[in-house]
């Protein structure tokens, strides 16, 4: 089997960012997105979803995180898409549901190559630490949408915000490895194409 290996590099006036992944790691990580906790939420992406991860971004941060949060994203879906290939034989489906003490995240994942981010996620703070929560739903819908995957993430309760946003990422990962995985040697599609 071919590696399922990618890099992303991507330099704007606003970051520049080097991503690397290997979807048939086993959850190492390295990461320095300049937003400590984006790289908290990224290595539990990594960890849970087996996928080795290498970030490293340079953003415009005393503006604030939207760009590099967003830009991150972005990397991450277009080397997950890049690294998936023509997608022949993966699982394409992925779903989970994680506890974390107070707070409980479902997610669910198609790798269809149909971009789409349905996001019911409520804080009861508008910043974790000095993180914008609202940025959690930008970086997912940033992923999806260069990584062309549906991605629906429901939380029907939780009182904190750090349990809410890490039970969501941890969720992800575990969702993101079952669908990638390989199952057949087929294209999981009546179409014929993903």
């Amino acid at each position: 089997m071919e590696a399922r290996q990618a890099k992303i590099e991507r330099k704007t006036s606003e970051t520049e960012i080097v991503v690397e992944v290997n979807l048939d790691g086993r959850g190492a990580y390295e990461i320095d997105s300049g937003v400590g906790f984006l790289d908290h939420m990224l290595s539990h992406l990594a960890k849970h979803g087996a996928i080795d991860l290498t970030v490293n971004a340079k953003g415009d941060l005393e503006v604030d995180a939207h760009h590099t949060v967003e830009d991150v994203g972005i990397c991450l879906g277009n080397a997950l898409g890049n690294a998936l290939g023509d997608k022949k034989g993966i699982a394409r489906y992925g779903n989970s549901s994680v506890p974390m003490e107070d707070a409980l995240a479902n997610v669910a994942v198609d790798l269809s190559g149909r971009a789409f981010c349905s996001y019911h996620a409520e804080y009861r703070t508008e910043k974790i630490g000095d993180f914008d929560v609202e940025c959690i739903e930008e970086f997912l819908r940033s992923f999806s949408h260069a990584g062309r995957l549906n991605l629906h993430v429901n939380v029907p309760y939780g009182t904190n915000s750090h349990h809410i946003a890490e039970a969501i990422f941890k969720a992800f990962g575990q969702a993101m490895r079952q669908a990638v995985r390989i199952v057949s040697t087929e294209i999981p599609s009546t179409k014929g194409t993903l």
